[in-house]
């Protein structure tokens, strides 16, 4: 009689949501944390202006946001039992909103880097989270689907950063880049509070490890964890720019990065409640999925720091037309992620991951015949092949290296995905950055060896220049000088050509290498449930 009563009383369970709105909630914070990655890079001159900052004391703008995102997001799992997943990613949003807020009205370099800073520490928990949620929330066979969506937030973002900055950078002040995070991010928190609920049987699982956890706080992993990724992110990100181990400074970094990263790994590996589950990379379809991303976004983000290089720098492209010539790949993946998630089910991941890295990799070879004739539509043409290979690459890929990984283990899994994806894309930057300038070097240094005066078409091209300055009304020694400098020119303009086109024919190289992997991409039955086989 009794649990009768209470049972009458008790108030009425919730409905569940629908998925799409859980999806749309929840996917606002990871856009604009993905955007916010790449956004503020063709601001920085107008912020170098108004905070009174030197280039290279402006680029801790960017490092800041990047080294605050990496050391959140393996960390999300832990602050999720501990705190509630839903809880976590609310606060994380409001962070990164108020982070955005104070940018916006940064006075000084000191508080717009302290800014961007909060920003990241408040992005880097939401892409891990979404992906978690949606994995929970979606069905066994509509996992592909979701995926797709999660896609479109991830990858999305880096490609409109650039193309969104540069239109408000033209039209208002650059510190709208920021506030218009405000509205979009007050929307997603109102609808994740409104629409998104924690499932009640991983909340318990999650309940259990936390007290686990509690009783064994691994202060020691995460303080070596945070140290690791800051110090080893740093250097990433400075190291081009200070010419690697020449500087005292990145050649620490990269030793304090590397030695706390090991001491990491056998810490959490012998810690009775590590705060990270490294042991989910005994799965090897999870650590072949999440190496063959980490490459994914090392070749993304490479190819996403040349393309408006190469089109500013050599073919005379605006900010403006040079994002815009980059966002047919964008356009391109929008149409058919949805495409990919609804075909997963009936197409081996395999063959779909295969499709996805050939294109990629045809796409770069095509970009390897550019010119300093060729125009956007040749451009356009190679980033829409390879549009088509990053939507065929990243859904299957994010599906089934997910594939057996327990529910209630999914935000670790998904904490680890997004790191090291973000740290490829580091690597891949750092990289071809420090790539570009030796082989435009390397280039210069082979055609000026055959720029010799008795040579009869240097000698009549380097005439021609000379008497049409003088024709122009420059004396003899000023047109000499000029024909010198044009001449020089073209050699440098030639110098980057080649350079480029070797990178780029590199990248597609180096993501064919990764074919071997796919070996270890056996996931479960696609359509149903896998079996949690990993514990913590």
């Amino acid at each position: 009689m009794t649990a009768a009563v209470s049972a009458a009383l008790a108030p009425p369970k919730r409905a569940k949501a629908n998925k799409w709105l859980i999806t749309v909630s929840i996917s606002f914070g990871t856009l604009m944390g993905a955007v916010d990655l790449s956004i503020v890079n063709v601001a920085l001159p107008h912020m170098r202006g108004a905070v009174g900052a030197s280039i290279r004391e402006i680029s801790w703008v960017s490092t800041a946001y990047a080294v605050a995102l990496v050391v959140v997001m393996p960390l999300t799992a832990f602050l999720g039992r501990q705190f509630g997943q839903k809880r976590v990613y609310m606060v994380c949003l409001a962070a990164f909103l108020l982070g955005s807020t104070l940018c916006g009205i940064a006075g000084s370099l000191t508080a717009l880097v302290i800014c961007r800073a909060l920003q990241g520490l408040g992005a880097g928990a939401l892409q891990p989270t979404e992906q978690a949620i949606l994995r929970q929330t979606f069905p066994p066979e509509e996992q592909g689907m979701a995926m797709a969506l999660f896609a479109m937030a991830v990858m999305l973002g880096p490609a409109l950063g650039p193309t969104l900055g540069g239109y408000i950078v033209d039209h208002w002040h650059w510190s709208w880049i920021f506030f218009i995070n405000v509205p979009i991010g007050l929307l997603g928190l109102f609808m994740v509070g409104a629409f998104v609920e924690e499932d009640e049987e991983i909340r318990l699982a999650n309940q259990e490890l936390a007290e686990r956890q509690r009783k064994n706080m691994d202060w020691a992993g995460i303080v070596l964890l945070t140290v690791g990724l800051t110090a080893t992110e740093y250097f990433l990100e400075e190291g081009a720019s200070n010419d690697w181990f020449q500087s005292r400074l990145i050649a620490t970094c990269f030793a304090v990065g590397f030695g706390s990263l090991i001491a990491f790994v056998v810490r959490e590996l012998t810690a009775p409640a590590p705060v990270v589950n490294l042991r989910l990379f005994k799965d090897p379809v999870f650590a072949s999925g999440t190496l063959i991303g980490g490459v994914m976004f090392a070749m993304l983000m490479a190819s996403m720091f040349l393309l408006p290089i190469f089109m500013q720098e050599l073919l005379g492209f605006t900010a403006t037309q040079s994002g815009i010539a980059l966002m047919p790949r964008m356009l391109v993946m929008m149409l058919c992620m949805p495409i990919v998630g609804r075909i997963y089910n009936h197409v081996s991941p395999r063959i779909m991951i295969a499709f996805g890295i050939s294109l990629i990799a045809l796409g770069s070879w095509q970009m390897g015949e550019l010119t300093l004739q060729s125009d956007s539509h040749d451009i356009i043409a190679a980033i829409a092949v390879q549009g088509v290979g990053f939507a065929c690459l990243f859904v299957p890929l994010t599906t089934v290296a997910l594939s057996k990984i327990p529910r209630h283990l999914m935000a670790d899994a998904t904490g680890l995905n997004s790191l090291i994806r973000q740290v490829g894309g580091a690597v891949g930057l750092a990289i071809f950055a420090t790539l570009l300038g030796t082989y435009t070097s390397d280039a210069r240094a082979g055609l000026a060896a055959h720029l010799n005066p008795e040579n009869p078409l240097v000698a009549t091209q380097f005439s021609a220049m000379q008497h049409g300055l003088m024709r122009h009304g420059a004396d003899w020694q000023h047109a000499y000088e000029g024909a010198l400098r044009m001449l020089n020119g073209r050699v440098m303009g030639q110098s980057m050509v080649l350079a480029f086109d070797k990178l780029f024919v590199l990248s597609g190289v180096l993501f064919l290498g990764v074919l071997p992997l796919l070996f270890f991409l056996k996931g479960g039955p696609r359509g149903k449930a896998s079996a949690p086989a990993l514990e913590h």
